[in-house]
């Protein structure tokens, strides 16, 4: 297996462009294609959380289950991201961008007409699987576009924008629509529209080395993560249960093999020499630790909003407009803070601010006041943009640029195992524990600001190596 070194890490604009066709891409056009299907894909993946009571109303969804509905997605996506990345790499970056985006307004569309928990579920999986491709890819696109390390800041900088844009509009237009039905036609056909866009406006690329999809190892880490999700759904009714012992066990037998598998193949999904890196480290960290404390939380709040405090979907996505706007806002400006403060400090101070939001917004559901959650909206706002910002810059940034697409993969499949993993959690804690719904969304806040400190000072510890 290739082991990638710290002066191929660290190489000029020239050498990481190595693998640029004779075609030139349009560094715009594809910027806007690209940030913009990744915004389509935040929309559909943000979708059932403001409707989510209705949406488990109409397939008659118990509530034990219903971590299923918010985490098909997450689900799908954690489990290909890695294997789109290198299949982005070997085969094409813009027929896997194409070919993604497609299939995610097809999967959208037939959502639309689920009528059982497990069909949504499945369309929900499927969702996520078309979407691995669409944002593994995009950022390998913006690098092969944007070869200069000013270009790869801004334009990085503006694709994290446009995923808090996602989060931001997704509930909008979702509470908006009559029927949650509809609003996944809406979004399907979308998909379907930039797909079409892209096959034509893009320019394809590919890494310099030859490849074959390792399909082994996306079996084992699946089917691992399929284990993992299954135990922490499973975990609420009882978490010394056997069923959820023998899940977890399975989960962890199945990532050493999936570890084996990637040593021996000659085409891995990912390098594990990686891990040594302390950039990756701190990329991969980043995010597992935003989709366990960010969006686990943030996920399953406003379910708990209207079941609670009675709000309406609409009412619950215009607040939730707070802190997902804001979000989008400070991630289109935190290009300013390059040269002033690291990403990894940045990634550290955005989990801070996060941690400081979620103690913040304490005690407001048990005193049926949506007021008192402005201030912890506005706190977790800011630091979600500044994850948002920071994320992608230090994904691209910890592999060469010839890989830069398995890079994006491998930092977002950590984010989307934590998703996973964060609302199941979420779900299990609040609606658990003694006290009610609203006592549980005190103790689940606890866990996610929590796990926030411990990001923090995880990441603002870890330091690259000087070489």
């Amino acid at each position: 297996m290739a082991r990638f070194n710290e002066r191929t890490v660290t190489g000029s604009p020239a050498t990481t462009a190595s693998a640029a066709p004779a075609t030139v891409p349009h560094p715009g056009r594809t910027l806007a294609l690209t940030s913009a299907a990744t915004a389509v894909a935040l929309m559909t993946y943000t979708a059932p959380m403001v409707t989510l009571p209705e949406t488990a109303a109409a397939l008659h969804t118990p509530l034990s289950a219903q971590a299923w509905l918010l985490n098909g997605t997450p689900l799908g996506l954690a489990a290909l991201l890695l294997v789109a990345g290198s299949l982005a790499d070997d085969h094409g970056r813009r027929r896997i961008f194409t070919a993604g985006t497609l299939a995610l307004g097809l999967t959208t569309v037939l959502g639309a007409f689920a009528s059982t928990t497990w069909q949504f579920t499945l369309a929900r999986i499927a969702q996520g699987a078309a979407s691995a491709g669409l944002l593994a890819s995009s950022l390998g696109l913006i690098v092969h576009a944007f070869p200069t390390p000013h270009g790869r800041l801004r334009a990085t900088g503006v694709w994290g924008a446009f995923v808090s844009g996602g989060i931001a509009v997704g509930p909008l237009v979702t509470g908006a629509m009559p029927d949650w039905r509809v609003a996944y036609g809406v979004l399907g056909a979308a998909a379907l529209l930039l797909a079409a866009l892209g096959s034509r406006g893009l320019t394809e690329s590919k890494a310099p080395r030859p490849g074959r999809p390792d399909v082994l190892g996306a079996l084992t880490f699946g089917l691992a993560l399929v284990a993992l999700i299954a135990a922490l759904t499973l975990g609420r009714d009882g978490w010394l249960r056997a069923p959820v012992g023998l899940l977890l066990l399975a989960s962890v037998v199945l990532v050493a093999l999936f570890a084996l598998v990637e040593r021996r193949t000659a085409t891995p999904m990912i390098d594990l020499g990686l891990l040594r890196r302390p950039a990756f480290l701190a990329s991969s960290a980043g995010g597992l630790f935003t989709g366990l404390a960010v969006i686990g939380l943030f996920s399953f709040l406003p379910a708990l909003l209207q079941q609670t405090l009675g709000m309406s979907a609409m009412n619950t996505a215009w607040l939730f407009l707070l802190w997902s706007g804001l979000s989008f806002a400070v991630a289109l400006q935190a290009r300013r803070l390059a040269g002033r403060v690291p990403p990894r400090l940045q990634l550290a101070l955005g989990f801070a601010l996060h941690a400081a939001g979620a103690l913040t917004m304490l005690g407001a559901l048990s005193a049926h006041s949506w007021t008192r959650l402005l201030p912890g909206l506005l706190l977790g706002g800011i630091g979600s943009g500044l994850l948002n910002a920071a994320l992608p810059l230090v994904a691209v940034e910890s592999v060469p640029a010839a890989r830069a697409a398995m890079g994006s993969g491998a930092q977002q499949t950590f984010r989307y195992v934590g998703s996973c993993a964060g609302v199941a959690l979420t779900i299990a804690v609040s609606t658990s524990t003694g006290g009610g719904l609203a006592h549980g969304a005190d103790v689940a806040m606890v866990v996610s600001a929590g796990l926030a400190v411990v990001a923090a000072v995880l990441l603002g510890v870890l330091r690259e190596r000087r070489v």
